[in-house]
């Protein structure tokens, strides 16, 4: 059960990520911001991986044809995923970006069932409960100063879309984990950070180079965030890859529903931001559901 609290402590890291790349959106951009993540954090998992191979020194790790095709799902995946997420918390909040991108967790249970690693009826029926909570937290209010006016499902949508690829992000770093070096998870679970994260610096320094300099400009020279959000972003995606190497995606993902209380906390120190009574109910739903999925 080592996973959990492992899990637990990438969540917490991964929301002090996405508050930094939040506050470069305004002049970087949704890509912009997301290259931030990857490169900037590239230097520090390179650091970690060292360390993890020094501490696994009968390892022998195995960089097939295999590995290196799931990491490269796993990195287009995550990219989207992560431009997807930042977009709709600009569009509704801090919070509830991070709450629509958990759909993550019953999607990522299904490609887990796909790739042979069934769960518990248990496990199934938490994850139906965090998911039933995440409905409820993405169906959009009408706006009472417009009574006719549309509801707005973009960022619900846009969440969707990151929870999506966030689950195949996950599978793709179990497998290439699994594939890389199954006796030493700490050391296949870094080396594949490092993979992954070389292929998206590259991937996305090139695409914006071509498309948009002035927002790459902006993520080279954005100092202190940049720094903070790739060493959080490399510590949390150590911390995430090292579960999924010990644990199906499914219940790693619902354990990470811990991060939704700790970034409401952040949304409402860092961007004044509220969350409603029944917002919190449902909430509270996905947390049983969470209990649930771990146990089970």
């Amino acid at each position: 059960m080592l996973w959990i609290p492992i899990t637990i402590g990438a969540a917490g890291l991964q929301v002090a990520r996405n508050a930094l790349q939040r506050g470069l959106m305004s002049g970087a951009g949704p890509w912009g911001a997301t290259l931030v993540r990857f490169l900037f954090g590239l230097p520090f998992s390179i650091a970690f991986a060292l360390v993890a191979a020094a501490l696994s020194p009968l390892a022998r790790p195995d960089f097939s044809v295999r590995y290196f095709i799931a990491c490269a799902i796993c990195a287009a995946a995550q990219m989207i995923a992560t431009a997807a997420m930042l977009v709709s918390m600009r569009r509704s909040s801090f919070a509830l970006g991070t709450v629509f991108q958990q759909s993550s967790i019953p999607l990522a249970a299904v490609v887990g069932l796909v790739l042979g690693e069934p769960l518990h009826w248990a496990a199934w029926l938490g994850l139906m409960a965090v998911t039933a909570g995440l409905m409820a937290l993405a169906w959009p209010r009408a706006d009472a100063s417009a009574a006719k006016a549309p509801r707005d499902w973009s960022a619900a949508g846009l969440g969707l879309v990151a929870g999506a690829g966030f689950a195949i992000a996950s599978n793709a770093a179990r497998q290439a984990a699994l594939g890389l070096d199954a006796h030493h998870a700490l050391l296949a679970a870094q080396a594949s950070v490092v993979t992954v994260q070389a292929m998206q610096s590259a991937a996305l320094t090139a695409w914006l180079a071509l498309t948009n300099r002035s927002a790459l400009v902006v993520a080279l020279t954005s100092g202190r965030a940049s720094v903070g959000a790739g060493f959080f972003g490399a510590a949390a995606s150590g911390l995430w890859f090292t579960a999924f190497a010990l644990s199906p995606a499914g219940p790693v993902r619902a354990v990470g529903v811990v991060e939704m209380p700790i970034a409401a906390l952040a949304g409402r120190q860092v961007f004044a931001e509220r969350l409603h009574a029944w917002q919190w109910a449902a909430a509270g739903v996905a947390g049983v559901g969470v209990a649930l999925a771990a146990l089970g």
